[in-house]
């Protein structure tokens, strides 16, 4: 097998030492514990059969350990994407607990996994990655809260509302309808809530999910719970799920925008845990890697009825806890999934629904970051109240909105900064080394007139920091003879960028002003070598390999 081939697969894995066997399966089975009960308390959150979360945990969980970059991360599914699922389904119209539901998951979370693999594609991974964290905690505090209140129909046992969305409509139909809860239900979900905080904060290493459940499944094998009122989730189908196709007709333009909210939390999640998690020896975690990754485990787990796949940070730290040195310990988390879904699945069916309900409520609290707030407030005022400002347009109108304005906001943020100009003097120092001014310092007058573009030119920004240039050069109060712009960062040269430099060229000769450039790459330089204008302008000593050299070139005219 080539170097190559080597570095490409299993970066998760390999090298791996048979001393860390034994630390891998006790990580995965501890992983597991805590994984499979949330990842089906989670498909409930998508308005999906708890089978669908237990088979999230198989088919992308094996993708990822064979393609991601972490070493330690678990990729199932999250609560975010999960309530991102249920409201991508509602808004496209997808019936719940309809024949074509489970045929347009299918679809959705291929599309997920396509653009995934689009954006890597189109290297769009770095761009994704740069969404603030402002817009990062204001979304999950929507999304905590917004999961909440969805539950509560399960913790009171009171029917739930599917058409109903939004944070503050889906709260008050269930506030409403807590005259008619069930006595017997609202004491089942208090004693887990109970519970699942104990353990959370106590005994933080107990899965408390899987200790709630085991509890709950005894309990309800011993007592009749639906006579007293308790609901149990729906029968749960044993075995491994069929390969199933997706639907491509009525609903798949309605699931876009949906699928490409998806795709994005996914990836800022999956990306956060591997980067969280990563230990000092381990390899830097690349974007381009995980979309990757997590585009082919979203494509692949489509077809065997997947949630689409992201990082969650609550099974990563218990694998992080529990000693895992490398995605071998997910495979033991896949082995495990399999074995539940072949022999324990019917026993499942004995869960009441608040059990899950809470084990969902209590996961979710740690989104609503009131600690990430406050410390947002004190480092810029600004930025804590635009991130209440997401979390509030997510609660108002839907969490896919939220997220289109993270997405937005971003895009701007990277575009002001691209256009803004990022021209400076730069001038030597007495040890003869040439140092740069801040650039917002004034001007200081100088023969010649040395700036540096500290940024590559190119169609975006090549306006304004020629503008910048020019300023400097025509409305100084003492014009310059001469001006050398060192381009040493200029990699690549663009037609748009040439035309501009001649522009620039033209008219400081016509004020009397000779341009001199200097340092430009190897690359760039062969690019411009081409044009007429560079032959003339090189012929008459106006570009020069270095600062240096420039700056002797004037001397000696």
């Amino acid at each position: 097998m080539s170097t190559t081939a080597h570095a490409w697969l299993a970066p998760g894995i390999r090298p791996y030492h048979a001393s860390w066997l034994r630390a891998d399966v006790v990580a995965g089975l501890s992983t597991g514990a805590v994984v499979i009960p949330l990842a089906m308390a989670y498909a409930t959150v998508a308005n999906m059969p708890v089978q669908m979360g237990l088979y999230t945990c198989i088919i992308p969980v094996m993708v990822y350990a064979f393609i991601g970059g972490s070493r330690i991360a678990s990729v199932t599914t999250s609560s975010t994407v999960s309530t991102l699922t249920a409201s991508t389904m509602l808004a496209s119209g997808v019936l719940i607990g309809s024949d074509d539901q489970r045929g347009d998951l299918v679809t959705l979370t291929l599309l997920v996994g396509l653009f995934l693999l689009a954006a890597r594609v189109f290297r769009l991974g770095m761009l994704v990655d740069n969404i603030s964290d402002m817009t990062l905690i204001g979304i999950k505090v929507a999304v905590g809260l917004t999961v909440m209140a969805a539950q509560l129909p399960k913790l009171l046992g009171v029917a739930p509302h599917p058409h109903t969305t939004g944070f503050f409509k889906v709260a008050w139909a269930a506030l409403s309808d807590v005259p008619h809860a069930s006595p017997a239900t609202v004491a089942v979900s208090a004693m887990c809530l109970v519970v699942l905080f104990s353990l959370t904060k106590f005994t933080p290493r107990v899965p408390g999910p899987l200790v709630v459940i085991v509890i709950a499944i005894a309990v309800s094998a011993a007592v009749a719970l639906p006579a007293l009122g308790v609901a149990l989730i729906p029968t749960v189908p044993s075995g491994f799920p069929a390969p199933a196709m997706p639907h491509l007709d009525r609903h798949i333009l309605s699931l876009l925008p949906g699928a490409f909210a998806i795709a994005v939390m996914a990836f800022l999640e999956t990306i956060a845990v591997a980067r969280t998690s990563r230990r000092a020896e381990d390899s830097p975690i690349e974007p381009d890697r995980e979309l990757t990754a997590l585009g082919l485990a979203a494509v692949a787990g489509a077809f065997f009825h997947s949630l689409p796949p992201a990082g969650g940070f609550a099974q990563t730290s218990v694998n992080l806890r529990s000693g895992a040195r490398s995605q071998i310990s997910g495979l033991v988390l896949v082995v495990l999934a399999v074995l539940v879904a072949l022999f324990v699945a019917p026993v499942l069916s004995l869960l009441p629904q608040a059990v899950l309900g809470a084990v969902v409520v209590v996961a979710v609290t740690r989104l609503v970051d009131v600690g990430g707030l406050r410390r947002l407030y004190r480092l810029n005022p600004r930025e804590g109240f635009g991130a209440i400002g997401v979390a509030l347009i997510g609660l108002a109108f839907g969490l896919i909105p939220a997220v289109a304005v993270a997405v937005a906001v971003t895009l701007l943020v990277v575009l002001h900064v691209v256009n803004s100009p990022h021209v400076v003097q730069v001038v030597r120092h007495e040890t003869g080394a040439w140092i740069e001014q801040p650039e917002n310092a004034s001007l200081i007058p100088a023969e010649p007139l040395v700036l540096r573009c500290l940024v590559p030119l190119y169609a975006a920004n090549v306006r304004p920091n020629i503008a910048a240039v020019r300023a400097a050069a025509l409305e100084a109060d003492t014009k310059p003879a001469t001006v050398v712009l060192d381009l040493v960062r200029q990699t690549v040269l663009e037609s748009t960028v040439l035309h501009i430099l001649v522009d620039l060229d033209l008219e400081l000769s016509g004020a009397g002003i000779r341009l001199i450039i200097s340092a430009l790459p190897h690359r760039a330089l062969r690019t411009v070598q081409r044009t007429e204008w560079w032959q003339e302008f090189e012929a008459e000593g106006r570009y020069q390999p270095d600062l240096d050299a420039a700056v002797e070139a004037v001397e000696k005219t």
